[in-house]
């Protein structure tokens, strides 16, 4: 039997009492909540016109505007992420309960931003900026699920940590 507060598998719990108090009355779960899909729906549309244009070479404006969509939707996740992790954990990114994904993410940025440099500076031939969004878009891939584990482990410890506080 695990003490109280022990979290899932005997691990620490991912939000106290508290912090799960703000993650659930802040307005930037919601946000995030309503982001995260729309992000992946915006990933999915964009990774099919971009695999596309890598298959027939057809469609590369369409490929370039919709890369261009995924990055601003990531941004946008990101800085309505950092409001959101500054009211749960009290300080803007790399809270210890969110830091590797926070360190993962600064790479699904780095390659998304390369992209975009890459667009309009010119540099590289369109397949090789193609490539780079593949990239950007694996590692976005990764992030997503490091993500949404997160989300799992929080629910599987929800439990105990509410069984802990109602006792």
């Amino acid at each position: 039997m695990q003490e109280p507060g022990a979290g899932v598998h005997g691990r620490e719990p991912l939000y106290t009492i508290e912090q799960r108090r703000r993650r659930d009355s802040t307005r930037w779960t919601l946000v995030q909540g309503i982001l995260a899909p729309l992000q992946f729906l915006v990933f999915l549309v964009s990774l099919a016109l971009v695999l596309r244009y890598l298959a027939t070479g057809q469609g590369a404006a369409a490929a370039d505007a919709s890369i261009l969509v995924k990055t601003a939707t990531l941004f946008t996740i990101m800085v309505t992420g950092a409001f959101w992790e500054k009211v749960v954990f009290g300080q803007w990114l790399f809270a210890p309960a969110f830091f590797w994904e926070d360190v993962f993410s600064m790479l699904v940025i780095a390659l998304h931003t390369a992209y975009v440099v890459m667009l309009f500076a010119g540099l590289g031939s369109t397949s090789e900026r193609m490539l780079v969004a593949l990239a950007a878009y694996a590692t976005y891939l990764v992030n997503a699920g490091q993500f949404l584990w997160k989300l799992r482990l929080a629910r599987l410890g929800s439990e105990p940590r509410l069984q802990a506080s109602a006792a």
